[in-house]
């Protein structure tokens, strides 16, 4: 309650969070403004049967069943930065020098981020849009032609950079975390409508004993962001010692510890696996004309069926010891254990702590991607299991776990900010 009260006698954090209030409301207002010419009256109960789909509106706050000026959300901002980071990876020398660089070279990085994010967006834009006028017949009341096409791609495009930069500004005036912060303000936003639609399926339907199972949906929902909140905070810590003489090594209330996530790659695995599924899909449209083999991939690769949920769950798995590798380096973090002064007990400095730090999170790493599959798989399921349930249902999923994530950063963020703000009060005071 004191950390409450205090955010909002600190003109600097109240102005801080109003900011980032008025850019949530601000995308919430560019989701509910459809593209000229487009009838969405069929395309919301159309988007509940198509998993991929649904999961892109999602993440997109809902704009891609409005057929939105932001429809496709700040997603190829993120799959760019992705690409981005890989071929920094020793792939390409000129990005890998740009990474060793520091400021300098994270921000020419991120340039080339937004220029690749434009390009992915353009294509997406168009691929997304083709993909629809095919499987809904009526989107556009005067049919698509080349310069619509062109025109909607264009306008789904510039909404998207639009979010980059509302995103920045997020991270600069605002709470920080900005990208994250507007995936969160769609998924948030479209609660309410999940619920309703449960309450009017079972409650209002013709199911038997509907207000229980009601009840129990609330508490099953309930237990996944508990779980959720375990796997996000949860975290092996691993004893190391200093040789220093400033530490003092007979205390152990004072002992020190490296700090291991269970879950280090958050939910970009589950990002980069969908997209993944989803670009030979949307590529394909363009040549399928209703031929078998679309059919087909559609089966593999559309989360409609048990083998293709199969498929999703080994990317996200082989995806999350890829990223997790990425995000910790076990050799760097043995170097600078090293450098000041620290060892793991009972283990050699050098390349022995390297290998037991690199065992120590791929075994940690295992409990993460289970964690993760079972939770992203859980909305495809759901379906599965029960068919004549709607998607929009689905409970769990990427959105619980950006959502769990993001509100977990914001409180730290929002600590962080009070805290530094008394220290600064206490010493102007003095």
């Amino acid at each position: 309650m004191k950390t409450i009260r205090a955010m909002f006698e600190n003109k600097d954090i109240r102005n801080r969070i109003l900011f980032t209030l008025l850019a949530f409301l601000v995308y919430r207002l560019g989701c509910a403004i459809t593209v000229p010419d487009v009838n969405t009256a069929g395309l919301v109960g159309s988007l509940e049967n198509n998993s991929l789909f649904a999961m892109m509106s999602l993440l997109g706050g809902g704009g891609l069943e409005q057929f939105s000026v932001f429809a496709i959300g700040v997603t190829p901002y993120i799959t760019a930065s992705i690409i981005i980071q890989l071929l920094s990876m020793d792939v390409i020398p000129a990005l890998t020098d740009l990474s060793k660089q520091g400021a300098t070279g994270r921000k020419k990085l991120d340039q080339y981020t937004r220029y690749l994010a434009v390009v992915f967006g353009f294509v997406q834009s168009i691929s997304l849009t083709y993909s629809f006028n095919n499987m809904y017949s009526g989107l556009f009341y005067n049919g698509l032609t080349t310069a619509r096409l062109l025109y909607v791609a264009t306008i789904f495009t510039a909404g998207s950079m639009f979010l980059v930069w509302l995103g920045d500004q997020i991270s600069m005036k605002g709470l920080g975390n900005g990208m994250s912060m507007i995936i969160m303000a769609g998924i948030v936003g479209r609660m309410p409508q999940q619920f309703s639609s449960a309450w009017t399926s079972l409650v209002g339907g013709d199911v038997a004993n509907g207000e229980w199972i009601f009840a129990a949906y609330c508490l099953i929902y309930l237990l996944i962001v508990i779980f959720v909140v375990l796997i996000n905070t949860a975290e092996l810590r691993i004893r190391i010692q200093y040789t220093s003489s400033s530490v003092s090594l007979s205390k152990k209330a004072t002992m020190n510890y490296l700090p291991l996530k269970i879950n280090s790659a958050s939910v970009i695995p589950v990002i980069f696996a969908s997209s993944i599924m989803m670009a030979p899909i949307q590529v394909a449209s363009f040549f399928a004309n209703g031929a078998s083999w679309y059919t087909t991939m559609q089966n593999w690769l559309g989360l409609r069926t048990w083998y293709s949920v199969t498929i999703y769950v080994v990317l996200i798995i082989l995806f999350t010891f890829f990223y997790s590798k990425m995000q910790v380096n076990p050799e760097q973090i043995a170097e600078n254990l090293g450098k000041s002064g620290a060892y793991i007990p009972s283990v050699r400095p050098g390349k022995q702590t390297e290998t037991y730090i690199d065992k120590a999170l791929s075994r940690i790493t295992v409990l993460g991607a289970l964690a993760l599959a079972a939770i992203a798989v859980l909305p495809h399921l759901m379906p599965l299991l029960w068919p004549e349930m709607p998607t929009s249902m689905a409970l769990g999923g990427t959105g619980m776990i950006i959502v769990v994530g993001v509100a977990i950063e914001t409180v730290r963020q929002l600590q962080g900010l009070v805290t530094q703000k008394a220290y600064k009060k206490y010493y102007d005071f003095d």
